[in-house]
């Protein structure tokens, strides 16, 4: 027979509450992560709540809050923290421990304490900060060199963002005057999903970096929590190691967050940003002006010393004019006389010797002539004799081709006895194929014979060659 003591779940389950009650009969201070807020449209909240050891979740439990607790909360937070309660908070929360027959374990919330939530930011912040002044970065991006005129700028912000919408108004009064481009990275600026948007558009930047002069992060105002991600440590690592300065506007805190420290300059809006930029343009076009006025004013000076001594100068080259003109008329006669006289001397001289150059050619011509005439006779002479001995030695050679020629005519050959014979018209060799039957032509000096072809014997040659 069974013995065993068998229970229906709902015996389990009260027995489960009714021990949960008595043991965790009061309410309880907890620390732990909002991971989701699961507001639904009735008004109760149903978060789920989590403890983190670095990345990995290391506790995990379901939380209620009823609606009229939720609006109570929720005001008190929004008045204290400047917003409502959000995904990815610490927070200090009032709970009651509960256990449901049908929902199973939770944790009823009462109340939060949001002074705790600002401690957390500042815990955070303060890591943040130690950890990036121990690599040694937190001034990089501070220690870039900064544009003279930043007339390319990247972007990044909310499409929607008012603080944008600010930026580019005071931008677009201005361009009227100063060529400024702009390109937008679209990004989230609030919340943890912010600090993956940001650093995603960050190395969207990098890859194009020698498109822009610098980087603007932009938004409108929030309470501390809002600015949360800005302290994260990931995102104000990449601001510090980031190769282009990047400026920050980013609401009205009155407490700076890292990424506002780390990055090349804060402004604490985006208004206040555009008017620092602005004002690179206009001091330097200050500058210039102030440049034209002193070139202008240099210019009228120099111009007015320039005309005096141009003055000057040309007076005393009037006198050094007539100076040189005097003495150049005077140096003129005197080379004149002196040229003159020269001349005739020259022309004097020269004509002597021309006409003794005139006698020593005709003497010279004469004896080349006459060695010339005596070296030609001896040449035709030459010729004639080497001409006589070729054409005997090629009529020589013409009789010995003719009688080559005349020796090797087939009607000599027959002549002396020889016959030839032929098949089809060709004369047989060696090659030539014969049938039994076959005609055969043989001639001699006076017959033609026409017999057929047996057989052929080898001749005595051939066996020799065999």
């Amino acid at each position: 027979m069974d013995n065993r003591q068998i229970f229906t779940l709902k015996q389990v389950v009260s027995s489960i509450k009714k021990t949960i009650e008595d043991r965790y009969h009061s309410t309880y201070w907890v620390k732990a992560e909002m991971h989701k807020l699961n507001l639904y449209p009735s008004g109760h909240a149903f978060p789920e709540l989590v403890q983190k050891e670095g990345d990995k979740i290391v506790a995990q439990i379901n939380g209620n809050i009823w609606k009229t607790q939720f609006t109570q909360i929720n005001k008190r937070f929004i008045e204290i923290v400047k917003e409502p309660l959000s995904e990815g908070t610490n927070l200090l929360l009032c709970v009651k421990i509960v256990f449901n027959e049908s929902y199973g374990l939770s944790l009823q919330i009462i109340d939060i304490d949001p002074s705790y939530s600002l401690g957390e930011l500042q815990k955070q912040r303060d890591e943040t900060l130690k950890k990036l002044s121990d690599l040694g970065i937190i001034n990089n991006n501070q220690n870039l060199p900064f544009p003279l005129l930043p007339k390319r700028i990247a972007v990044i912000s909310a499409e929607s963002s008012k603080g944008l919408s600010d930026f580019m108004h005071m931008l677009e009064e201005s361009n009227n005057k100063y060529t400024i481009q702009t390109h937008l990275f679209p990004a989230y600026l609030q919340g943890d999903v912010a600090v993956k948007s940001i650093i995603q558009a960050l190395h969207k930047i990098n890859k194009v970096r020698h498109h822009f002069d610098v980087v603007l992060i932009i938004r409108g105002g929030g309470g501390e929590v809002g600015l949360s991600c800005y302290n994260h440590f990931d995102l104000c690592k990449s601001i510090a190691e980031f190769p282009l300065p990047i400026l920050t506007g980013i609401g009205h805190s009155t407490n700076l967050t890292v990424a506002e420290m780390v990055s090349f300059r804060h402004a604490i809006t985006p208004t206040k940003l555009a008017e620092f930029l602005l004002v690179n343009f206009k001091e330097f076009d200050a500058t210039l002006q102030r440049f034209s006025y002193t070139l202008k004013e240099k210019s009228r000076n120099c111009f007015s010393y320039t005309k005096s001594d141009f003055k000057s100068a040309i007076a005393l080259l009037k006198q050094l004019r007539s100076k040189l003109t005097l003495s150049a008329r005077n140096d003129l006669s005197l080379f004149s006389t002196k040229i003159s006289y020269s001349s005739r001397q020259l022309v004097e001289r020269s004509h002597g010797k021309i006409e003794q150059l005139g006698a020593n050619i005709k003497r010279s011509s004469k004896n080349q002539l006459e060695n010339c005439d005596s070296i030609f006779t001896e040449y035709k002479v030459r010729i004639n004799r080497v001409l006589s001995q070729k054409t005997k030695q090629s009529y020589d050679q013409l009789f010995a081709f003719e009688s080559v020629i005349n020796a090797l005519n087939p009607e000599n050959v027959l002549k002396r006895g020889y016959s030839i014979t032929l098949h089809k018209g060709k004369l047989i060799d060696q090659s030539t194929k014969l049938n039994v039957g076959d005609l055969l032509i043989t001639r001699n000096e006076h017959l033609e014979i026409e017999s057929s072809w047996i057989k052929s014997s080898p001749t005595k040659n051939d066996n020799l060659n065999k």
